[in-house]
């Protein structure tokens, strides 16, 4: 499985591998959307991914495949996918049976990044505290290297919807070894900025920055 190849190689070796399994294996380095059920729309935005996967194509060195898987936390599959992704306006709910397999997917080496489109901040939180019942979602100050990584937010994530007005904040659940597991934006809506530009109507400075933190999480994720 990818994730213990990930595990295996130094940030040349990642950079390496991508681009020749890509080569023989598109599925391979596809970002995987999160199915779940609650009633929030998890499949809203259905051009974000992409949009995002063309321009770290464009802008790195890492061969990604320009579409989105869309998994179940139960699916087989689950494992094959370094990144999943998850966002929507309402309740998320996980059985027990499907906060286990992404408890495992997450300390086996799997990367979660999570996106608040407005109104799923508290189930969310919920479904983390039984994923993980004694690991906090704690904040992440500037100084972390995902604002960094590649392209540099040193004031931290890029604010693209309002909301509530609020800054915007990134969150994050580390394993024993220190290394970001789950990564959580709130107040500011990344994912809308990398929609097509006919969805929102984001001027072009906010879709841009809005794609350029989107590769941080991506390297981030890949690279830790």
């Amino acid at each position: 499985m990818i994730l213990s190849r990930l595990a295996t190689f130094g940030i040349l070796g990642i950079l390496t591998l991508a681009s020749a399994q890509m080569k023989n294996d598109p599925s391979a380095w596809m970002m995987a959307r999160v199915k779940y059920r609650g009633g929030g729309d998890w499949y809203n935005d259905p051009t974000a991914v992409p949009n995002l996967c063309h321009y770290l194509k464009t802008h790195t060195l890492v061969d990604v495949a320009e579409d989105e898987a869309q998994v179940t936390l139960t699916d087989e599959s689950l494992f094959s996918y370094p990144i999943l992704f998850i966002t929507g306006h309402g309740r998320i709910l996980l059985s027990e049976g499907e906060a286990s397999l992404l408890r495992l997917y997450l300390l086996r080496g799997g990367f979660l990044y999570a996106d608040d489109d407005y109104g799923m901040d508290s189930s969310f939180r919920e479904a983390m505290k039984k994923v993980f019942p004694d690991r906090p979602i704690v904040e992440l100050p500037f100084s972390h290297g995902i604002y960094t990584v590649h392209f540099r937010f040193p004031n931290g994530l890029p604010k693209i919807h309002e909301h509530d007005n609020n800054p915007p904040q990134g969150f994050g659940i580390f394993d024993d070894n220190g290394r970001l597991m789950v990564f959580y934006t709130y107040e500011t809506n990344l994912s809308d900025g990398w929609a097509d530009p006919q969805v929102h109507g984001d001027p072009p400075e906010k879709r841009e920055a809005a794609l350029r933190m989107g590769v941080n999480i991506v390297l981030w994720a890949l690279l830790n």
